[in-house]
Order: C-alpha cells, then structure tokens, then sequence
C-alpha cells in the first residue's frame, strides 16, 4: 500500500502556481510546491507523520515568524541563510509572512515503521520527536535540489535514484550512524521451534514475517535478524525449503506429474517450479526424479 501522508492545515495568503509535483516512494512522499503569496500570508500546519521542510527559492524583501502556539513566542526564521526544517510528527507550527511574494519549497513526509523496517532497526522516538527548525547545511540543501529536480522531471529515471536522495537526506538529518558490528543474538529454543513448525505448517501460502514476528514477540527486525542468526538462513528461505521437501516428497511418490506437484506446493506453473528448484537444489525435477527412481 502506498503511504499517503495525514495532515492538517489552516493556512491564508498562498496561491500554488501551477500543479502540485508529487513522487512516490518507498515510505517517502516528496512534494515540491511553487507559491505565490499575499503581502500578509500564514496559518498553522500539524502532520501525524514527520516532514522536512527545504525552502529552495524565495522573492521578496518580508521576514517569517513562527510560533509553536497560537499565541505563542515568536521566533524570526531567516528562510534565505536557513532554509531548512525538520518537524515532528503531531507537532503544531504557526508562521506569519509578510512582503513575501513568491516560494519554492520541498517537502520531504515519511513513514517511520517503513524507513525502520528499510533500514534494519527502530527509529529514536525521542529523537524524532525532537523538531530543528530553520538551520543550514550546504550538502542537505544540494541533496534537497537533486530531489526537487526529480519531482519535477517530465521523465523521471529509475525510483532508485529520488529514493536513494530521499533517504540519504533522512538520515542525514537524523544523524543516524551506522550500528557498530555486533553478534546478532539468537532465538530462544521455544521461539525458534514455534517459528519453524509454524513454517512448516504454513509452507504452501504466503507467510508474512510480521506473522512471525508476533508469534514469539519480537519485532520483525529483531525476529528477522534473530531467526537467520539461529539458522543461517533468512526466515522466507526455510519456507522455500519447506516447499520444495513437499514437492519432493510428492514426486518420490510417483502420483503426481510434475505439473500437479508444481501446482500442489504453490507455484504459479511448472516452469516457475523447474526454476525455484534448480536454483536451490542444483538440478530440475525431472533430473532429481530420475535419481530418485535410479
């Protein structure tokens, strides 16, 4: 499912010059506004998701003030030296304009279940929370123009790339370094055969690891790390080997064709099957049948 960003606003004085350009990604909605505005513009904005806030062109002579309340102090941001913001999620920001006559800016929302899930480990709530308004940064604000030159892009080039910006940008922002090495801890005896038998019993769907996740109460990265650790293996290759045993063991019994035993253990056909099997066991079904029976 597409992450949409959840917002509200109450906002006077602004009038979007020509269409809104939006790009999609994973977890990132990236939108870059162009804005003509009133000699006095302003509201307040509050999204349930987190936003960055890079103003990358602006005309007029006018200062911004901004408040955290209605009638809260006012703080003078200066959007021409600092353009940039990062704004928590459920955090309310009033700001009034004047003399301000045109804007460009992006706005970068993002999901943090899916930007933790991408990036192997839980976000700081405490860090998300924290907003930095209005600071400058040459390298953010290039990597902000590289974004808003792909939102714009009649052509745009492959999703990697605004992603990868996008994403760059984040954790810039956040300063999330990279995680020293460590050894991954195991599952329990308990989780580990909970998880397995589960697997097993389940080898012919679509198991989803947050299922498994919840079974043995761990996160999905936690479980996910924790399960490959205990077996050498990532959790959607156990049941990939629990598919093919059943369709071994289908074709040592000589009922089936090979047709029906693809279609048994849940493969779209058999040429779908021939290919997952040669991949992992290292010769087709038809080649391992003839062993079988030699």
């Amino acid at each position: 499912m597409t992450f949409q960003p959840r917002m509200q606003n109450r906002i006077e004085g602004f009038s979007v010059v020509g269409d809104l350009n939006r790009r999609h990604w994973n977890g990132i909605v990236a939108d870059v506004w162009d804005v003509e505005c009133a000699p006095f513009a302003g509201g307040y904005y509050v999204g349930q998701d987190p936003r960055l806030f890079i103003l990358l062109d602006k005309r007029g002579p006018g200062q911004s003030r901004i408040r955290m309340s209605p009638g809260g102090k006012e703080t003078v941001a200066d959007w021409g030296r600092r353009p940039i913001a990062y704004i928590p999620a459920d955090f309310e920001l009033w700001a009034d304009l004047v003399d301000h006559q045109f804007m460009r800016h992006l706005d970068l929302h993002f999901d943090v279940e899916t930007i933790s899930r991408r990036l192997a480990e839980d976000l700081d709530p405490e860090r998300l929370s924290v907003p930095q308004l209005f600071f400058s940064d040459s390298r953010l604000f290039s990597l902000a123009q590289l974004i808003a030159a792909e939102c714009v892009n009649p052509r745009p080039l492959h999703d990697l790339y605004g992603d990868g910006l996008s994403l760059a940008l984040i954790i810039d922002v956040m300063k999330l370094a990279k995680a020293p090495g460590r050894k991954r801890s195991r599952l329990a005896g308990w989780q580990l055969r909970r998880a397995t038998d589960f697997i097993e019993e389940n080898c012919l769907r679509n198991i989803r690891l947050e299922e498994l996740a919840v079974l043995v109460g761990l996160s999905q990265s936690h479980f996910s790390h924790a399960f490959k650790a205990s077996t050498g293996i990532a959790p959607h290759q156990w049941q990939m080997n629990a598919r093919l045993d059943r369709a071994k063991l289908l074709i040592r019994n000589g009922e089936y064709s090979l047709t029906e035993v693809a279609a048994e253990t849940g493969f779209a056909d058999q040429a779908h099957f021939t290919r997952v099997f040669r991949k992992n066991v290292g010769t087709t079904p038809a080649h391992w049948q003839k062993t079988q029976i030699a």
